[in-house]
């Protein structure tokens, strides 16, 4: 993501300063009347839905295998969605998979938003040297490509859940970074903010009660839209072995094992990156569904 369309995001998320009551209804009014945006949030509580209840809604063990019953097309008997390559239940598997997927999509981003957003406004509104240092870190990190970031760090700390939760963590911490700071520069220059520094307000109170307030928003709505990339990046570490370990079923690892059976089963095989597009193709209709919704005109 250039720096341009992160400043343009930057600007077009940028809410104005002391909304009414009845901004928030405004959005969520908003929101409900883009029918592609609604829909895609149906099928992401859907989806939600599955991982929680996947222990109740399964219809078989996701981890017994038959070697007999491997790589059983869809539609057979007691398997809906067929069988994978070591004779485990299609469907379970990807109910399951849900749990994993999801869980390595949001996480990052959560955590990336809490610690790059707290930096960014901080930056923002410090500004001067500050600032200066922060950016300037900021931009080595945001210098590399997130794809060969996240390898880089995964492969260096080692496959397995944990380091890849951190790897996808550190590529993101610096993105929010530049929109929480891009935003809380152009909110330090509003008049409100003047007139509270005047009234003798504390800096820290000045962020608490006039900044954050005006500036979540947009840094909330930007890290939305980095959850199908966290999504991709994730599934994409499992695929090259250095995210989630086998047995757990996890759609990119998913998408590894059952590479195999591209040409005797290619649906199957399929199935799991299916899953991984609408996910992400959700998210992101999503969160640009969300931005279109605060971009109220007053």
């Amino acid at each position: 993501m250039t720096d341009y369309s992160l400043n343009r995001n930057a600007e077009l998320l940028l809410v104005q300063a002391h909304r009414s009551a009845g901004y928030w209804s405004g959005v969520m009014l908003n929101l409900r009347r883009n029918k592609v945006a609604m829909f895609a949030a149906c099928l992401l509580l859907l989806l939600l839905l599955m991982a929680i209840l996947a222990p109740w809604i399964m219809p078989a063990d996701p981890y017994k295998s038959s070697i007999i019953h491997r790589l059983k097309p869809i539609g057979t008997e007691n398997y809906l969605l067929g069988t994978d390559e070591l004779g485990r239940d299609m469907l379970s598997r990807l109910i399951l998979g849900a749990r994993l997927s999801l869980f390595m999509g949001i996480t990052p981003v959560i955590i990336a938003f809490a610690i790059g957003g707290t930096i960014g406004v901080i930056a923002g509104y410090a500004g001067g040297r500050i600032n200066a240092v922060i950016m300037r870190l900021t931009d080595v990190l945001y210098a590399f490509p997130s794809v060969l970031l996240a390898i880089a760090l995964s492969g260096t700390l080692g496959a397995g859940t944990g380091n890849a939760l951190l790897s996808l963590t550190v590529v993101f911490i610096p993105q929010i970074i530049r929109v929480a700071e891009s935003v809380t520069t152009q909110m330090r220059t509003q008049e409100f903010v003047d007139a509270a520094r005047t009234s003798g307000a504390s800096p820290v109170r000045i962020v608490f009660s006039q900044v954050l307030n005006n500036v979540l928003g947009p840094i909330f709505v930007f890290s939305t839209s980095l959850i199908s990339v966290s999504m991709i990046l994730a599934s994409g570490l499992s695929f090259l072995g250095l995210g989630v370990k086998p047995p757990e079923p996890e759609w990119g690892l998913m998408l590894n094992t059952l590479r195999t059976a591209i040409y005797t089963q290619p649906v199957i095989a399929a199935l799991p990156g299916l899953m991984i597009f609408i996910t992400s193709i959700s998210f992101n209709v999503f969160s640009d569904g969300l931005r279109q919704a605060m971009d109220i005109k007053e």
